[in-house]
């Protein structure tokens, strides 16, 4: 019998997204390898999504990220309208076997309240799980709805609640990592890069600082709130320092960004991605906070680029140190691992990727979680 997963990516972005979109990414990425397998996959996200799918349900006609930055009393309607569509959908039809949902609190609450005649369903947990305590400290999804992490660091910091509802953990993957092992060596130049949005648990402002003090090249390649380049975000004025990561950058990091040791050059996408950080000595992760999933360290070494870390959040799972990247639990010492990345073999990071974080491996990891999220099954209770 052919498997059909409704699959909730949320309404804030088309899947693929145009450039940043963690959540988004995933879900591009593990679709294909999904429907390889045989499942069916209706795809709940906004009109202007292409990837290829069995079905597509929509709400909004484009992605409503830019709402993002406007008081809540104005966009908390966002979610609850993606998601009435989504209940609307399954109360209408029966052919749905399991609902995988990446919409951060309301997709688990919503899915939790539905009741026991609404099809199962997994939560991925894509985020910090010190939010929302209430929620997430009070969760009870019966036999019905269940949760998975990015990590398992990630679900072992998590509220007694959610660690009962969890099947356990899938980490996150990038086409990058396919053949990887087999794609030639980049020359390597002197800059390093710090991939991803920017904001103050990202650390882009140390990593800006230590440039300065220690002397190197470096890039930070992501988007500030919703604003993807340098010139939309100058042409913004003082009423973008509403958004919290806008005031950050203006406030902690900008004071660094001299267009010769520090760039900012916004979100970078596609080959201009793969050339950046191919070619970069090392990737900066300057980490403030426990990172639950990853995606750009697993970007970097399919890429043959070494990670130099904060060893916070998952990045101990993901990298070993002295073979694929160096980490420290001292934000000083960062400053002297950057100097020894360069020691580093690419050829062992992307032998690593092509092993751990291919789109196929991530993708038979979760029909594996359907099947017991279907039987109602969970992990033993992790200590935290």
């Amino acid at each position: 019998m052919t498997l059909t997963v409704l699959m909730n990516a949320g309404p804030w972005l088309s899947v693929p997204p145009p450039g940043y979109g963690g959540i988004e990414n995933v879900v591009a990425t593990l679709v294909p390898e999904l429907r390889r397998l045989g499942v069916r996959v209706v795809l709940a996200s906004v009109e202007s999504s292409t990837l290829p799918v069995d079905e597509k349900i929509a709400v909004f006609p484009d992605g409503q990220f830019s709402a993002l930055q406007r008081p809540y009393n104005q966009v908390c309607g966002v979610s609850q309208a993606h998601l009435a569509g989504v209940v609307r959908a399954l109360h209408r039809r029966d052919d749905i076997d399991l609902v995988h949902d990446h919409v951060e609190a309301v997709g688990l609450a919503t899915m939790a309240a539905m009741g026991p005649d609404a099809p199962p369903a997994l939560h991925t947990l894509h985020w910090d799980l010190a939010k929302h305590p209430e929620l997430y400290g009070t969760l009870d999804g019966g036999d019905r709805v269940r949760v998975n992490g990015v990590s398992a660091s990630q679900l072992a910091r998590a509220p007694r609640a959610l660690r009962e509802h969890s099947v356990g953990h899938v980490h996150l993957s990038t086409p990058l990592a396919v053949d990887a092992d087999r794609r030639p060596t980049t020359p390597k130049g002197d800059h390093l890069v710090i991939l991803g949005r920017i904001n103050p648990g990202k650390g882009q402002d140390l990593g800006a600082r230590l440039a300065h003090e220690v002397g190197f090249p470096l890039v930070l390649a992501g988007p500030v709130g919703p604003y993807h380049r340098p010139e939309d975000l100058a042409a913004a004025g003082d009423e973008a320092r509403q958004n919290p990561d806008v005031r950050f950058f203006h406030e902690h990091v900008a004071p660094f960004v001299d267009g010769d040791r520090v760039r900012w050059v916004g979100t970078v996408a596609g080959r201009e991605r793969d050339d950046l950080v191919a070619s970069a000595r090392a990737s900066l992760f300057p980490l403030r906070w426990e990172e639950p999933g990853g995606t750009a360290v697993v970007e970097s070494l399919s890429l043959g680029t070494p990670v130099v870390a904060t060893a916070r959040g998952c990045l101990p799972e993901l990298i070993e140190h002295g073979r694929t990247g160096l980490l420290t639990a001292d934000e000083q010492e960062l400053g002297d691992l950057v100097l020894a990345a360069g020691l580093l073999e690419p050829d062992e990071c992307r032998r690593e990727a092509a092993t751990r974080f291919t789109p196929a491996r991530m993708a038979e990891r979760y029909v594996e979680l359907y099947d017991r999220v279907r039987h109602g099954a969970t992990v033993p209770l992790q200590p935290v």
